[in-house]
């Protein structure tokens, strides 16, 4: 059976972002997807929630010195910011580590060739990663294929509006979380998406400061960011 996963959403739990678990999963189907990974900040999902017909994977973004590490199907708290001990412990649960969004902030291989051979794959397509390198994901979808790696797809949602805007479809033996988890390290996968809106970044970036009482001077950069965010998304729109 086919399934359509969105493999990176963050919900209220993580500082940027809004949506509870109920709200993520009714956007998901809405969207006509089977299931999505639940990914936020340095934070597993340790919620026990069941949803009738749709997947919730639990997974973490853990904060490493490579950048974000995605992991899949675990449960247990990841404590720990080095990126090879992160993934022998995603590895120790039966989960499927993934680098996230690998050229957002540079474009050098170099700098994460080192660490390809403790991955199970790498996210080619993330709906927010070309706020700043506008070819990031094809740069990532390059490294996947000379690597040989698999490759994951995710909207990396904060809002609801993002829900869906990445995601892949793969064939699994059943309607199970194991079956998927398998499907995703052993099928071909095909990968869908479209960008997401600058502003929508700026928007979870406010979301953060509220949450953490941020200063006067942290909502002016904000407002600076913001105004940069929607000078791109007019830019973008007249292309």
């Amino acid at each position: 059976m086919e399934l359509k996963l969105d493999l990176h959403i963050h919900s209220e739990h993580s500082p940027d972002g809004r949506m509870p678990l109920n709200e993520i999963v009714s956007r998901c189907k809405a969207k006509g997807l089977n299931g999505c990974a639940v990914c936020d900040h340095d934070r597993v999902l340790t919620e026990a929630a069941v949803f009738p017909d749709f997947l919730l994977i639990p997974g973490v973004e853990v904060s490493t010195q490579y950048g974000h590490l995605l992991g899949l199907f675990v449960s247990q708290p990841i404590e720990t910011r080095d990126f090879e001990e992160a993934v022998q412990r995603i590895h120790a649960q039966g989960g499927i580590a993934v680098l996230a969004h690998p050229f957002e902030h540079h474009t050098d291989p170099s700098r994460i060739e080192p660490i390809v051979h403790l991955l199970n794959g790498v996210e080619v397509w993330n709906s927010r990663a070309d706020r700043k390198i506008s070819c990031a994901n094809i740069y990532a979808e390059c490294f996947a294929e000379e690597h040989q790696l698999r490759c994951f797809a995710g909207s990396d949602a904060h809002l609801p509006q993002e829900v869906g805007n990445g995601y892949v479809t793969v064939e699994a033996e059943a309607f199970t979380l194991d079956a998927a988890k398998a499907a995703l390290l052993q099928n071909a996968v095909t990968v869908h998406g479209r960008r997401s809106p600058a502003r929508y970044a700026a928007m979870s970036q406010l979301t953060k400061r509220k949450k953490t009482g941020a200063s006067p001077a942290a909502y002016i950069k904000w407002g600076l960011f913001a105004a940069k965010c929607c000078a791109q998304d007019l830019l973008r729109k007249g292309e």
